[in-house]
C-alpha cells in the first residue's frame, strides 16, 4: 500500500456509486462505509483520558501516539487488501481533516455534494417505500414527522444528512474546503469521464479508464444494520434521471429548502 484517501461526503449523493467506479482501477481498494476512523476516535478518547498517558511527558505521548495512529490505519489496510491505494469512505473525515492531518500529513478527501431537495427526496423516497415498518421519525402522539414538510426538516436538522450539512459549512468556514475536491452527483453523472480526470489529478496518480456502463459492485454492506433495506446497493450503469424533488416533496418544500440553505445552493452553483 502507498497513499490512504479518503471519500467524505453527504448522504444520499453517489458514494457508494463513486467507490464501486473507483474499485474498477485495479491499483484500488475501495471500502463501504468504513469503521476505521472510530477506531482511532476510540484511542484518542483513552489517549486522553487514561491516567497512564497523563503521567508522561506530554510531548513523547503525543508523537507516540500520533505513531500509533499512523501505523493503525496502515495496519488495517494492510491486513484486508495488498492493492497500492485505498480509498476510505466514511462521512466524518472531513469534519476531522485537522486530527487526520495531525499524524497523515496533507490528506487527500473527495466529498460527493448533489441538490439538497434531491437528497431530501431520497430519503423520503425510502421513507414510503417501507410503510409495513415503523419509523422512529414518525411519532402521531406528538405530531412529530408526520407530514412531508416535517419530515424534510427532521432530516435537515438532524444526523446524517443536517450533521453532514453542518460539518461542510464549517469545513469551508475553516478554508478546509481549498483542500478537498468537491464533486457534483449531477456532473459525475452527465460527465462521468471529466470528472473521474479531475479525481486522478486532485490525487496525483495516472488514470485509469474506466466503464460507467457496467459497475460491478464491489462494497459489501449489511443494510439491516441501517435499518433501511437497499440503503448501499447501486445499479449497474452510471446515468442521469430527471429530478422528482417537487413530485415528491411538493414545490413549497422545495423553495424552502432552497431559501434556507442559499450559501450551499451559491457555493456549489444550484438554481
Amino acid at each position: 500500500m502507498d497513499k490512504i484517501f479518503f471519500q467524505s461526503s453527504l448522504p444520499r449523493v453517489g458514494s457508494t456509486v463513486f467507490q464501486n467506479i473507483i474499485s474498477q482501477d485495479p491499483r484500488f481498494y475501495a471500502s463501504p462505509t468504513s469503521g476505521l476512523l472510530e477506531l482511532i476516535f476510540a484511542a484518542r478518547h483513552n489517549y486522553t483520558e487514561s491516567p497512564e498517558f497523563k503521567a508522561q511527558d506530554a510531548e513523547t505521548m503525543k508523537k507516540a501516539f500520533f505513531g500509533f495512529c499512523l501505523e493503525g490505519i496502515k495496519g488495517y489496510y494492510n491486513a484486508i487488501t495488498d492493492k497500492q491505494f485505498i480509498l476510505d469512505k466514511s462521512r466524518g473525515h472531513f469534519a476531522h481533516y485537522g486530527f487526520i492531518d495531525s499524524f497523515y500529513p496533507n490528506p487527500k478527501m473527495i466529498c460527493m455534494v448533489r441538490s439538497l431537495p434531491d437528497i431530501v427526496a431520497s430519503m423520503e423516497k425510502m421513507f414510503r417505500s417501507n410503510p409495513h415498518k415503523s419509523n422512529p421519525i414518525v411519532n402521531h402522539g406528538n405530531m412529530q414527522g408526520t407530514s412531508t414538510p416535517k419530515r424534510a426538516d427532521i432530516w435537515l436538522q438532524t444526523p446524517p444528512i443536517g450533521l453532514a450539512i453542518e460539518r461542510l459549512a464549517e469545513a469551508i468556514r475553516q478554508g478546509i474546503d481549498k483542500k478537498m475536491l468537491f464533486i457534483r452527483y449531477e456532473d459525475l453523472c452527465l460527465y462521468p469521464e471529466q470528472q473521474m480526470k479531475r479525481v486522478y489529478n486532485y490525487l496525483e496518480i495516472p488514470e485509469f479508464q474506466h466503464d460507467f456502463n457496467n459497475i460491478p459492485q464491489t462494497t459489501k454492506e449489511d443494510d439491516e444494520v441501517y435499518g433501511i433495506a437497499g440503503l448501499h446497493t447501486i445499479r449497474p450503469s452510471l446515468e442521469m434521471k430527471p429530478s422528482n424533488a417537487i413530485q415528491i416533496l411538493g414545490r413549497d418544500v422545495c423553495d424552502s429548502i432552497m431559501n434556507h440553505f442559499k450559501w450551499y445552493n451559491d457555493y456549489f452553483g444550484y438554481k
